[in-house]
């Protein structure tokens, strides 16, 4: 392994991130990821007391049920022990470039999924590394939540158009298979997007709803015929709640949607 010279991270979750440290210790590699990604290690990987009670806070704000409420805040602590944290030694940024003799890859900012993911490039041989920012089977997780930035969707769908006319003969996803056909694959997730603000705009029609009800009345995981919301387990209820909010933060700034406080709690009514 003393031939890895260095370990790019597109971004810091769990099954990106968690064996880079371990990776490093073996190899002695420097990491590397994106700056906004490395500032968000201590508060998520150690000192995450403060992130956990502004999740709490958030999941309320979203018109969680209290009877839901832990379940939800508890889905995800665990992962933690198999994320031992180590910061980057190198600080990546759009336009940097890694090569290794062989291959010469351009970093590109693809922040959506999460703030500072990137993507990797390498024009000559047409190679496209993207992580969890384009996947062949899957519409990668978009969710508004403390570390998300504030419009993680419309951020999402600017990377993706800023990617389409890539001239590209190979996507190397985080997870599934390797594929091609990067401007048809982006064409399909900008269009379950625009399904999904058609499904929530139907959930608000005539009515005022917390982001909690309208995830409960649009359709999940309609790529495998659909599955209600609470036949869904807790840890993809709390995904769904964070991704319609993000849908929501969309449609509010595009002023598609009305955001209303009712008793501290923000809900939301299709407008026209």
């Amino acid at each position: 392994m003393k031939d890895i010279r260095q370990i790019v991270v597109t971004h810091i979750h769990p099954d990106h991130y968690g064996l880079a440290g371990k990776l490093k210790e073996l190899c002695g590699a420097r990491i590397a990821m994106h700056r906004a990604e490395a500032e968000l290690i201590d508060s998520r990987y150690v000192d995450f007391e403060e992130l956990t009670t502004r999740v709490k806070a958030e999941l309320a704000s979203y018109g969680v049920p209290q009877a839901e409420l832990a379940e939800f805040v508890d889905a995800s602590p665990w992962m933690r022990g198999f994320v031992p944290p180590e910061p980057p030694q190198v600080v990546l940024e759009e336009g940097n470039a890694i090569s290794n003799g062989s291959f010469r890859l351009e970093v590109m900012e693809t922040p959506g999924h999460s703030p500072g993911h990137i993507s990797l490039y390498e024009p000559a041989k047409r190679l496209f590394f993207c992580g969890d920012f384009v996947l062949y089977n899957v519409i990668p997780y978009v969710g508004l939540h403390p570390q998300s930035g504030d419009n993680p969707l419309g951020d999402y769908l600017n990377s993706l158009k800023n990617v389409k006319e890539l001239s590209v003969s190979f996507i190397f996803p985080g997870h599934g298979p390797v594929f091609n056909s990067l401007r048809l694959r982006v064409e399909e997730i900008v269009k379950h997007r625009e399904q999904r603000n058609r499904d929530i705009i139907k959930a608000l029609a005539g009515e005022l709803k917390t982001v909690y009800q309208v995830a409960e009345a649009v359709p999940w995981k309609p790529e495998t015929g659909g599955v209600p919301f609470h036949d869904l387990g807790a840890w993809e209820r709390r995904l769904a709640v964070r991704e319609t909010a993000a849908h929501l933060r969309l449609l509010a700034l595009q002023g598609r949607v009305a955001k209303i406080d009712k008793e501290g709690v923000p809900s939301f009514l299709a407008k026209g």
